[in-house]
């Protein structure tokens, strides 16, 4: 399994090139490491976390932060199996995060407080994916 856990240069900027001004969704798929993985130097480096127990941390330091711009957990769900795709991924934590608009989201990964918290995120997750998208109607048959 390949590792992502920050975007790289190029994904930042076509997720700023797109439109800001409404609502996005974020699918969150994330899979924890076994120890956490903090910077030496770090409070919590020699602490021998769990990668669930420090991603609890990065949520609870990010939770006012999310709540001050408006956005939410919309969905969240229990993985269970990939019916269609690559079989050697597994996720811990699945859930879509709904911002008012993409201005917040941008807004919240440059406050100086989401920037200290997410150290906690850094040093939980093995992998992730994270997929922006724009809400649309739901709907009685697919397509």
């Amino acid at each position: 399994m390949i590792h992502f856990i920050d975007p790289d240069r190029a994904q930042f900027e076509a997720f700023k090139a797109l439109d800001r001004d409404h609502p996005i969704e974020m699918l969150n798929l994330v899979k924890f490491r076994d120890t956490a993985a903090y910077p030496v130097g770090h409070d919590l480096a020699e602490a021998g976390l769990a990668g669930a127990q420090a991603y609890r941390n990065y949520g609870r330091e990010t939770a006012p932060i999310i709540a001050r711009l408006g956005a939410s957990i919309l969905w969240r769900g229990s993985y269970q199996t990939t019916l269609i795709g690559p079989q050697d991924e597994d996720w811990d934590e699945v859930f879509i995060a709904r911002y008012p608009t993409a201005h917040a989201f941008l807004e919240m990964v440059t406050d100086p407080d989401y920037q200290a918290a997410v150290v906690h995120r850094q040093a939980a997750v093995a992998t992730s994916r994270l997929i922006r998208c724009t809400p649309a109607k739901g709907g009685e048959a697919f397509g």
